[in-house]
This record gives structure tokens, sequence and C-alpha cells, in this order.
């Protein structure tokens, strides 16, 4: 007797019986097939409606001819779920299982989310969320642990360049000072004065604007007062000594200028310099007397020497930080914010184009909906009827609600870069390099492995995850 009509009769047998035997890892159960066909669309009721051994073979694991028995290798420990979806039509997830395994179990076997009960669909999706929202904890305590390590141990790297190099220790005592606020006492000293320093040519910028300190010059000019240009001489030398002697004891000359406060010190610096040499060509030659207006705009340059604060504030290195690593988020704000303009500019353009002259166009019915959905509202443009002040209602409300939802995200990357700012700066006092290279920053290596290892096993579930018909992780290790 051939194999196919072996098949046959066991197809028959299978008919008249009307059941069939599952095996599930060991789990050996009869089901009655008007059972099963109560769900057609699921793996089971599917295999009721096969002819063949093939299509048997392309929905279970092995079929035995002789038991008539369907083999499936999969976790026996959650197929007692599954048996009651077909006796019930209901789904019930206990508070135990895990709820990805859960979710890949009955995808497998064809079975919606949607016959979950409502007793259990409330928790259910709820921890299905939860590691999502989680996710970015447990990514910025990762972040922390790794980036402080890295940067701690290129703090060592560096300050270990010193070793073997002339006059080595006193030079990175030194670079310690100037690098480093707080590390000592000279570095607190030097760091107080460069602060004064900056503070004094901001408010000296600031007083030279006012009428009563400007002295007219011989063709009737408004120029600065000299004691102003006094002030601004001695904070160009000194902002100019200060970066000469970062460079100078810098431990790599190439990567000087690669660090964002040494590029805002020259920032601060070069606009003065290039001021003086345009002066001197006008001086000598007159037909260049536009390049003036060079200098002029070259002068406004020097309020950019606020942010030279940011090497001795923490929270502005935290700032400054947290815009680099959160231009998905500012993005989506700018996404919103253009979205909501471009919509409520249009509806007060229709309705007011008739009634009032400053929204008679679309471009200054843009400017309206900036100032009003970022709520700052100068007044200067405003709706006069009814339907417009309604439609500028609804777009300060709308305004709130945009800005608001970013906002929290953005929030908690700061916190993230500040804590972890100060822990960088913690670890860097406690190091010590009086008599050379003696014991590496304190770094908890444990922590850092553990997270590495959390790291890996993150990236295995987020693999399993994005492919759901494949077996889960447990199961393809064993």
């Amino acid at each position: 007797m051939t194999r196919q009509s072996l098949w046959d009769m066991s197809e028959a047998n299978f008919v008249e019986d009307g059941e069939i035997r599952i095996n599930v890892g060991g789990f050996k159960r009869r089901l009655r097939s008007h059972t099963l066909l109560r769900f057609p669309e699921t793996r089971l009721g599917r295999l009721l409606l096969c002819h063949s051994r093939e299509a048997i073979l392309e929905l279970c694991d092995d079929y035995d001819d002789v038991q008539r028995e369907f083999y499936f290798d999969r976790n026996p420990e959650l197929f007692p779920y599954v048996l009651h979806f077909y006796h019930t039509g209901k789904l019930h997830v206990m508070a135990e299982l895990c709820v990805f395994s859960f979710s890949q179990e009955i995808e497998y076997w064809g079975i919606n989310e949607f016959f979950i009960d409502s007793c259990c669909s409330y928790s259910y999706h709820g921890r299905k969320v939860e590691p999502e929202q989680e996710k970015w904890d447990e990514q910025s305590d990762q972040e922390s642990t790794t980036s402080s390590f890295d940067e701690i141990l290129a703090f060592y790297n560096d300050a270990s360049k010193f070793d073997g190099q002339p006059l080595g220790n006193f030079r990175r005592q030194l670079w310690l000072a100037l690098d480093n606020p707080g590390y000592s006492v000279l570095s607190r000293v030097f760091s107080v004065l460069s602060i004064l320093v900056v503070l004094g040519s901001i408010i000296t910028m600031c007083l030279n604007s006012l009428p009563d300190f400007q002295i007219p010059d011989s063709q009737g000019n408004p120029g600065e007062d000299p004691r102003f240009e006094i002030v601004e001489h001695f904070g160009i030398a000194w902002f100019t000594f200060e970066l000469v002697a970062r460079f100078a004891v810098s431990p790599d000359f190439l990567k000087f200028f690669k660090n964002a406060l040494n590029l805002i010190d020259l920032m601060s610096i070069v606009p003065f310099y290039i001021t003086l040499i345009v002066n001197l060509v006008v001086e000598s030659t007159p037909t260049l007397a536009n390049l003036g207006r060079v200098a002029q705009v070259l002068r406004l340059m020097r309020i950019f020497r606020i942010l030279k604060l940011a090497r001795h504030s923490t929270g502005l290195r935290s700032l400054g930080a947290t815009l680099k690593y959160s231009y998905k988020e500012v993005g989506l704000l700018l996404l919103y914010l253009s979205v909501g303009i471009s919509i409520f500019s249009v509806v007060a353009y229709t309705i007011e184009k008739e009634e009032n002259e400053d929204l008679a166009t679309i471009p200054a019915c843009w400017w309206w909906a900036t100032v009003s959905m970022t709520t700052v509202g100068y007044g200067d443009v405003v709706p006069g009827t009814t339907a417009g002040k309604l439609t500028a209602s609804a777009c300060i409300l709308a305004g709130i609600l945009v800005v608001v939802l970013p906002i929290t995200l953005i929030f908690n990357k700061f916190s993230h870069f500040y804590r972890r700012q100060k822990q960088l700066e913690s670890a860097m006092r406690s190091c010590d390099f009086g008599d050379g290279m003696k014991e590496v920053p304190s770094v908890n290596l444990r922590d850092y492995y553990a997270h590495k290892v959390k790291s890996l096993m993150v990236s295995l579930t987020n693999m399993s995850r994005s492919s759901p018909s494949e077996l889960s992780l447990n199961d393809s290790l064993r």
C-alpha cells in the first residue's frame, strides 16, 4: 500500500472521528473538529481544511500517520491558554506571563489580540506599553554610565600625555587649572577672574549703547567712551592670554580646536582683531570706506562672549548637550508649529481680509499666527471680527498644546545630561596627579559591565520583537 493511500485512509478516519490529536511540546490533547471550526482563521481551524500532507506540514512541525497526531514544537505551558480560547472564545492573561512571549504565541496560533477579555485587556496592553515608556530612562542611565566612563578615560589619557615631557607635571597642573574649574584653589580663582572679565565686557557693551555714555567724534558721529575702550582692550587681552595659555598647555594640539568651548574662546576675540584690521585698511584706503560697516557688524558679535560662561557653568554645558541630542524633539516642535501656523494663518486671512488691513495678506497672517501660537501676543495685529477672535482663541490653545508636548522630553534629557555632568566633574576632581599618574579615576566597573550586558539583552529582545513570526529567544536557544 502506498504512502498516499495511507494518508487517504487517515484523512477519512480523521473526518469520521470528528476529533484530532494535538501534541504541543509533549502536552497532548484531543480536540473536536466543530470546536476548532468556530474559528476557521486560526492555525488549528485551517488545519481541518487541509487535503494533503504537504499542506498539513505547512501548519505543523510533524504528523504521525499511525497515531494520526499533529505535533507542534511550541511552549507547552502557554498552550492551555489557547485551549481555553477555543472553548470560551476569550483569551485571559495571567500576571506572571511575559506579555511579549504570549503575544508571539497567540500570533503563531493565528489568534488576534482583540479576543483578550476585558478583564485582562487593560493590564495586558499597559504592560506592553510600559517598557516603551521606560525605555528612555533605561537608555539614559545606560548612556550616563557608558558616556561618563568614556569621558573619564579620555580625561585620564589626556592627563597621562604629560608624562615624560619637559615640565610635564607643571604643565599638567596648569592644564587642570585652566580647563577644569573647581579642580583646585588655583582653578577656582582663575574661573572667578574669567567670569568677572566676561561680565564686565558685556556690561560695558550695553552701557556704551546709552546716549549718555557716547562721545561724538570730530565728524559728529557717536563714538565710544575712552573708559569703555580701556575695559574692552583689557578684556581682549585677557581672553587672548586665556586662549594662548590653554593652547600652550594642551595635551594634544591637533584636538584643541575640536573642543566647542575652545572654538567659543576663539570666536570671542576674532571679531576684535578683524575690526582692527578693517579700520587700519579704511584709514589707509579711503575708497574702501564701506568696509567700516563690516566693522560695525563685527562689533555686535561681542555679545557671544556670554557663551564663554559655559566653561564655568554645569547648567550651560548641560543645556548645550541637550540641544545637541534633542534635534528630533526640536524638529518635531518646529513641525507642529509650522503646521499650526499654516492652518490658522489661512483661516485668519479668509475671515479678516476684507475687514482688517493688517491681515490682508497671508504672510502678514503668518506673523500673527506665529506670535499667537507661541503665546507671545505682541498685540500689534489683532483680529476684529467675532469669527476671527474665535480663530485666535483656537490658535492660542493649540499653541499651548503644541509647545507643551515635546517640552517634557527635552526637560528629561536636560535632567539626564545635568546629572551626568555633575557625576563627571566629581569623578575628575577625585583624580590625584600630584606626583604623576598614581591612580585611575573612580569608576564603578561593575555597573559599567552590567549596563553593557543589559544593552546586549535589550538589543536581542528588540530583534525578537521586530520579527514576531519567528520563535521566541528562549525557544531558539533550546
